[in-house]
């Protein structure tokens, strides 16, 4: 077992394991426990009653968050010509193709957090599938990242779009936000991914759909929330 500082131990004495706290209360606990000497990020874990092996019970997404992230993501854009100058416009902090491929290729280069591209640059892209996709960053028309709409791509990105992905382990984790973010806006920002995630629920799940729902800071304990009354509404 991992051995945990004071501060850690002392906010885990605010929380009860057992108690399935309704998510106001979960937020009033988040904001009272976090510790630490930096911004954390509250980050969001779902478990979800499906089976990750099955193609017909996948969940995969992206959602804007009312509230953003309170973090600012760095954009690549892959795309020529007019498409290229729409995504600088639009505040992209990289724009290129093959010169990209051949950076990322070359010099082991990963200053960006989101990979945009249009349809036509996916065959470029794709030269760099081994190195972007176990990172979690190759372009997806699911997530929206695959697009000629790269104004609207980038700029989402910028507001505070997250991705959301079904892990081996049936597990969502998306960030919610920061510490210094109010109760209000941490909530609302909660309530925006579970209604999402409600929403991508597959025509072929099964029982209760969400199983465990729990919230966490970087440094601190997680929190249960009842699956039971997911909103906070």
């Amino acid at each position: 077992m991992p051995k945990h500082g004071k501060k850690y131990e002392d906010a885990a004495k605010e929380i009860s394991r057992e108690t399935l706290y309704d998510p106001q209360e979960a937020f009033a606990l988040i904001k009272k426990t976090a510790t630490a000497k930096f911004d954390e990020t509250v980050e969001l874990a779902v478990r979800l009653n499906l089976d990750p092996r099955q193609a017909d019970q996948q969940v995969r997404g992206a959602v804007v968050l009312p509230n953003g992230t309170g973090r600012t993501r760095s954009v690549l854009v892959f795309a020529k010509g007019e498409k290229a100058k729409e995504a600088e416009a639009a505040g992209a902090d990289f724009v290129g193709a093959e010169d990209m491929v051949e950076k990322i290729q070359k010099e082991n280069w990963f200053e960006f957090d989101v990979v945009v591209a249009t349809p036509d640059m996916m065959g470029v892209v794709g030269k760099l599938g081994r190195i972007l996709g176990p990172k979690g960053l190759m372009p997806n028309p699911k997530t929206g990242t695959v697009t000629m709409d790269v104004t609207k791509a980038v700029e989402e990105v910028k507001a505070g779009k997250v991705e959301y992905r079904l892990d081996k382990a049936a597990n969502v984790h998306v960030p919610l936000g920061k510490v210094s973010f109010d109760e209000e806006k941490l909530l609302a920002n909660y309530t925006t991914l579970i209604e999402t995630l409600i929403k991508a629920k597959p025509a072929a799940a099964k029982g209760q759909y969400m199983k465990n729902v729990a919230i966490s800071t970087t440094m601190g304990p997680g929190i249960r929330i009842n699956p039971q009354k997911p909103l906070g509404k």
